[in-house]
């Protein structure tokens, strides 16, 4: 037999044991370092992934979930903005619109002594296109054209109205009306 191994018989109970507690202190020391530590760190990393990943799965599916609700608002939303355009005309609308705004007044028995469109005034996603109007007629005929304009499918404003210089003709106060005609237009970018 190897003589290092023969006098490692030949010592006492007490110090074979302690060598051989030493050595497997040694080997579990080693395996926990070097094996069971490294694997145990990619474990919780795994399990911090795993839960990472159950939190995004869960609101997902809660979107998912809701996704026929929000295509339904989307669509309601689509169709409010839709009709907000309707009543803000583009560029091309706003000439006729302006013509028709003297239409109305010539229907409502209003005489048109002046029409005078104004620059247009940038509001950010909308813009104002003034016009001053001047007009001869009797105040229920200016009634009647204030409620043909707020009948008009687009957004008008009548303002700044002065009424002057009434005069008695066929038992009526006819009246010179001047005012601002306001309408918008979508500003597309």
């Amino acid at each position: 037999m190897n003589p290092k191994l023969e006098k490692l018989l030949k010592l006492p109970l007490y110090q074979r044991s302690a060598i051989l507690g030493v050595l497997v202190l040694l080997i579990v020391g080693a395996f926990v370092w070097f094996l069971w530590l490294p694997e145990y760190e990619k474990i919780g990393q795994m399990e911090a992934e795993v839960s990472r990943l159950e939190a995004e799965y869960i609101q997902k599916k809660q979107i998912a979930d809701n996704l026929p609700k929000f295509k339904a608002e989307f669509a309601k939303l689509e169709v409010l903005l839709k009709e907000a355009l309707t009543q803000l005309p583009n560029k091309k609308e706003i000439p006729s619109l302006l013509t028709n705004l003297a239409t109305l007044a010539k229907d409502s028995g209003l005489e048109v002594i002046s029409f005078s469109p104004k620059g247009e005034v940038s509001k950010g996603f909308y813009a104002e296109v003034p016009a001053n109007l001047n007009l001869v007629g009797t105040y229920h005929q200016i009634a009647e054209f204030a409620q043909a304009v707020g009948k008009l499918s687009r957004i008008v404003n009548l303002s700044n109205l002065d009424l002057s210089s009434p005069k008695v003709s066929d038992n009526l106060a006819v009246l010179k009306i001047k005012c601002k005609v306001t309408t918008f237009r979508f500003v597309e970018k």
